[in-house]
């Protein structure tokens, strides 16, 4: 019976000791396992919650960015456009300038060709008029009307 005894105190003891640890210790151990598992369910939580908000945001940037392009090209369109229309703007005022400087030219050209002309009908009126003094000075013969003439051609 002794056996008996020592076995029923031992069971006695263990049933005591499993009493006080589901009273004292599995509790605590339930409420830390529970909280482990809480904080691994709101940090599973939150990182599905950032990847959606990645997938937002990858989204977002992808429109601001095809945003951007198409901006950015339309703005590159319309500065093409600005430099052809100024590019054809001074072809124009260069065409201009030069028609005028032309204008100018022909001006002064013809200016410059009715001076010759007066200068020149001048210098024949007194070229003529020398060449009849110098007739008119001579004896009247043919070879020497011939001579002057001749002179007065070289000078022309």
């Amino acid at each position: 019976m002794d056996i008996n005894m020592s076995l029923i105190g031992q069971m006695i003891t263990f049933a005591v000791l499993v009493w006080v640890s589901m009273k004292f210790v599995f509790p605590s151990l339930n409420a830390a396992l529970d909280e482990r598992a809480k904080r691994i369910a709101d940090g599973l939580a939150a990182a599905d919650q950032g990847q959606q908000a990645m997938v937002v945001a990858e989204k977002r940037a992808s429109e601001a960015l095809a945003g951007a392009r198409e901006e950015a090209s339309q703005r590159v369109a319309d500065a093409e456009k600005r430099a052809q229309l100024v590019a054809e703007e001074i072809k124009a005022n260069a065409q201009a300038e030069a028609d005028r400087i032309i204008a100018q030219a022909k001006a002064d050209a013809d200016q410059q060709l009715a001076k010759a002309r007066d200068t020149l009908r001048a210098q024949v009126a007194d070229l003529a008029v020398k060449g009849a003094e110098q007739i008119l000075k001579r004896e009247i013969n043919a070879s020497a009307h011939a001579d002057l003439l001749s002179r007065l051609s070289v000078e022309l």
